[in-house]
């Protein structure tokens, strides 16, 4: 099995113009990627023998909004080998002005509605993406509801709903 260095030194040796930085903290190895290269790395990653990272547990998007950084957006997949017992987080920024990716859901295909779900909620779209559309929201919602700057009461949409009392525990026991 690879330690987190020699992954990290994995990647940064195919693909030095295309690390940005690297982590080794709570044992988990982590590379950040540019956005352009991702997809590249990631299937170099799952295809090669010594890393043969054949599952994707995760992608998922982050708002680093007020928090400084690379950019604003940050799309993440964490990886993990089945045959070697190892993982691997890998992440790209994306910019405010430009909220595109290229999809990865040729590579694994559990990455299309994980890749929808961060459409969803943060407005990031993935290039090439078989089916991109909302999966958790209806069609016509508003806005981006993981997104820091999006209002912690909602846009307005919940004032059309009936509100119900809950009984309290006493009433419910019958005091």
């Amino acid at each position: 099995m690879a330690s987190n260095l020699e992954l990290i030194d994995k990647v940064k040796s195919e693909f030095s113009n295309s690390v940005l930085e690297t982590a080794n903290q709570f044992d988990q190895a982590a590379v950040s990627v540019k956005r352009e290269d991702v997809a590249e790395v990631l299937q170099f990653l799952r295809d090669d023998p010594e890393t043969d990272f054949d599952f994707l547990i995760d992608v998922c998007g982050v708002d680093y909004l007020e928090m400084g950084g690379i950019e604003r957006y940050a799309i993440v997949y964490q990886l993990y080998s089945l045959k070697h017992s190892h993982r691997l987080r890998i992440k790209a920024y994306v910019p405010e002005n430009d909220l595109k990716i290229d999809t990865v859901s040729h590579l694994w295909p559990a990455a299309e509605w994980a890749e929808r779900e961060v459409y969803d909620m943060y407005g990031i779209e993935f290039n090439n993406h078989p089916d991109m559309r909302r999966i958790l929201n209806p069609d016509d919602f508003e806005g981006f509801a993981l997104r820091k700057d999006f209002p912690v009461e909602g846009i307005g949409y919940r004032e059309d709903y009936e509100k119900i009392e809950r009984a309290t525990g006493q009433e419910e026991a019958g005091n």
